[in-house]
């Protein structure tokens, strides 16, 4: 494991990395035997000097839900970050591509508590009893560390790549309709670029809730009520370029768009 100047530092270069829009090389081609411990701990400095600086949490971002995603980048388990107020849009914003680096958006669902969550023993039951409601959301994948070669442990360091979301569509209670059945068609530019049901997020996406508040845990943390937590994407990352519509339609949970220039 990393000391503690080490850890210091990387979180420094990185929150130097989000202000100035820039990437930074690989931290697991710098920093020998890295683990994902130091990664959260990186994290969680980083997140710490942006609120320092004015940010105000207001959620938990979950990745790395689904199958796919986990054969793709040879982890078995999901990661998180955080969400801050600055990194909310609502649908038909019109975002800007600068302010991103390496830019790609994931379908995702939302949940909206009304209660805490504390780990270490939450299941799906007692998140679906804490959450006020669900709504559509697009999550905008920000990365600061250079994408080839890199691993989980330079993820998580870099907030699980969380740049932003956008909220939309028609919020649900949990009870009006079984939540593993929401499917999405996310449009680029009027083209059908990828599609999914929300199942894929670990057979429903309440697990990926229940996962986050139980791994919290592990460091000392919980979920509040009032947080937003992105349930993990249920469509694989689509590339996004200056210009470009997003458009996600969820069926009977309406849609979302936004453009980013």
């Amino acid at each position: 494991m990393l000391n503690q100047s080490t850890i210091e530092a990387i979180a420094d270069e990185l929150f130097i990395a989000d202000r100035d829009r820039s990437i930074v090389p690989r931290l697991t081609a710098r920093h020998d035997g890295m683990t994902v411990e130091d990664a959260y701990a990186v994290q969680k400095l980083w997140a710490e000097r942006r609120a320092a600086a004015g940010a105000r949490l207001v959620g938990r971002k979950i990745g790395l839900t689904s199958k796919v995603m986990q054969v793709a980048t040879g982890i078995t388990e999901p990661d998180y970050g955080v969400i801050f107020d600055d990194m909310v849009f609502e649908s038909g914003a019109t975002v800007e591509y600068d302010r991103f680096s390496n830019v790609r958006i994931e379908v995702e669902l939302a949940f909206v508590l009304a209660k805490p969550l504390a780990g270490p023993n939450t299941t799906i039951f007692d998140v679906l009893d804490a959450t006020a409601y669900v709504v559509p959301a697009l999550e905008i994948l920000n990365s600061h560390i250079e994408l080839e070669g890199r691993t989980i442990v330079d993820t998580i360091s870099d907030n699980a790549a969380m740049g932003g979301m956008v909220l939309g569509g028609r919020p649900v209670k949990v009870d009006e309709l079984d939540l593993r059945w929401v499917g999405a068609l996310l449009y680029r530019n009027q083209t059908i670029e990828e599609s999914g049901v929300a199942a894929a997020v670990l057979g429903h996406p309440a697990m990926g809730v229940a996962w986050l508040a139980n791994k919290l845990a592990q460091h000392g943390q919980s979920l509040e009520a009032g947080e937003i937590v992105l349930a993990g994407s249920f469509t694989r990352p689509m590339w996004v370029e200056r210009g470009d519509t997003v458009h996600a339609d969820y069926g009977q949970l309406g849609a979302i768009t936004c453009r980013f220039e």
